[in-house]
This record gives C-alpha cells, structure tokens and sequence, in this order.
C-alpha cells in the first residue's frame, strides 16, 4: 500500500500499465457517457499559429495548469507575455491572482459567462448576482427589501495550498418571506423550511477579479484575442488529430509522451509556416474581427 501511495502522489489515480497517467474523463467517447480513459492533460501555448510552448501533466482538470505553464514558460523564454487568453475551465481566483501578481493581463473566459445571459439566470433571485449591493455599509438587499449582512468569514485552502478568504452574508430575518421558497434551496430535512435562513458565501476578491476581467475580454481588443485562441489554440490540436491523423499515443510514460509531442508541434510549426509562406501571411499575429455590416 504504502509504495502505491507512493506512486500516486497528489493524484487521485494511476494506471497500472502506465503509472504516470492518470484516469481522465474524455470528451470524445464513442458510448457517449463520459467514461474514465488512462490519458495526459497537454497544454499547448500558442503565439501567431505557432505553438511557442507545451507541457504534459496528470491533471484531470485544466484550472491548476496555467501557473506551471507560465513558470516553465518564463523559466525558458526571456521575456514574458503582457496577456494571458484563455478558455473558461482556467478561471480561479487562484489563476487571477498569480497573474496580477506577475503584472500580466488575464483574458479568461468567466465560467458562468455563457449561463449568465440566459433568462433563468438573469431572473433567479437567489444569486449573488440579481441582488443589490450596499458597498458603504457592506450588505446586500433581497427581493424582499431585507438585508443580508455579514456573519462570518470563511479561510478554505486548496489543494495547491492557495488560502482564500470567503465573506458569509445572512438575512436579518426570514420569517414569513413570500420569496423563500425560491431563496432557499435544496432539502435539509434536520431543519425546517420555517427556520432556514438565507445565507450568501461569496469571495471579494474574486469578484472584484472576474468584474475586471469580464471587462477585458468584451472589449473590442478582448474579442478579437478570444476569437484568436478559438482558431488557434483549438486549431492545433485539431491539425494534430485531423491533419496529422494523430489520435493516441501508443508510447508509454510522461518523458516519451512529451517528445512525442514535441516533434509533433514542429511538424505544426514547419506545416504552419510552410502555409503562411505560400498564403503571403509571414507577418500577421492575429486574425482580424470581422467587420459587421
């Protein structure tokens, strides 16, 4: 037991036949349920079409990839990049604050970004969201002109050993509520629907963060470098898996999982340039935003 612990380390599993994977769920499934496949977390950092950067880890999930990505990076590169664009399943406020503190730009896609525009969202009054905020006096005002002040103050420690600070919010009184039902939600049979009050848990800073960052990427200059990682980050693995017909590795172990890929971002970076030569593209970085008529 102690030698498989050993094996394992921080990862929650490993496969037999090659310890350094771990189980993953796949996207592509041919049953279409979402099952464990022994698989690599590959990152690719890509700059004009070009893949600039790449690395092979057992991570399931991408949210704790992008601060070793960027040390690496920088560890090998002499400069650094002014701004990070990526997808939804990077955000946290773990990731936010890394790059503040590097003096970098974040462009990431807020995970609830696509949810927030439906109407359900918009119109359920128990989120954080659709509630008015008093910043003077450090409150929030329900549907039912109560307020919500704070009771407490939660420290929660991640898995990377990131501390971050949570600000509980509880209604004053929730007696006799017309909106409680709607407020309160899920089943907690110990305590009466009667006796539940309604409480917030919120993080400022991350708030704060997502604010100023949903900011950066509808902006003009926001939306042209997220159209750019959709066409080009997504466009290299898809060359890999389309272009190149490359699929599986058939090799075994982290170190031969990443010369594999190594040699298969050259391949993309000599057919990419190869591309931009013959199309007269040399010198372009980004594809420009279509014009709207």
């Amino acid at each position: 037991m102690p030698k498989k612990i050993y094996i394992c380390g921080k990862r929650n599993s490993y496969s037999k036949t090659d310890k350094d994977a771990t189980f993953m769920r796949i996207k592509e499934d041919a049953m279409g349920n979402g099952q464990l496949k022994v698989a690599y977390n590959i990152q690719h950092g890509v700059d004009s079409e070009y893949i600039t950067w790449l690395t092979v880890g057992p991570q399931p999930t991408d949210t704790t990839t992008i601060i070793p990505f960027s040390k690496g990076m920088e560890n090998n590169f002499k400069f650094k990049y002014e701004k990070i664009v990526a997808d939804a399943g990077y955000e946290s406020e773990e990731n936010y604050t890394y790059i503040e503190s590097n003096n970098q730009l974040a462009f990431i896609k807020p995970a609830n970004y696509k949810i927030s525009k439906t109407r359900k969202y918009k119109n359920d009054i128990s989120r954080i969201e659709n509630m008015e905020y008093n910043k003077d006096e450090d409150h929030y005002i329900c549907k039912n002109n109560r307020k919500l002040t704070v009771s407490n103050i939660k420290t929660s420690k991640s898995k990377t050993g990131y501390k971050s600070e949570k600000t509980v919010y509880t209604c004053e009184d929730c007696s006799d509520c017309t909106y409680k039902s709607s407020y309160i939600k899920g089943k907690n049979w110990k305590i009466p629907m009667a006796e539940r009050i309604k409480n917030l848990e919120t993080s400022k800073l991350f708030n704060r963060q997502r604010k100023d960052d949903l900011e950066r990427i509808l902006s003009k200059e926001g939306c042209e470098l997220r159209m750019n990682r959709s066409i080009q980050v997504e466009g290299s693995f898809g060359e890999w898996k389309q272009d190149m017909g490359f699929r599986r590795f058939l090799c075994r172990g982290k170190q031969n999982v990443l010369a594999k890929s190594i040699l298969l971002a050259m391949a993309h970076n000599v057919n990419k340039l190869h591309n931009k030569i013959q199309s007269g593209r040399t010198g372009t970085h980004l594809f420009p935003l279509k014009e709207v008529a």
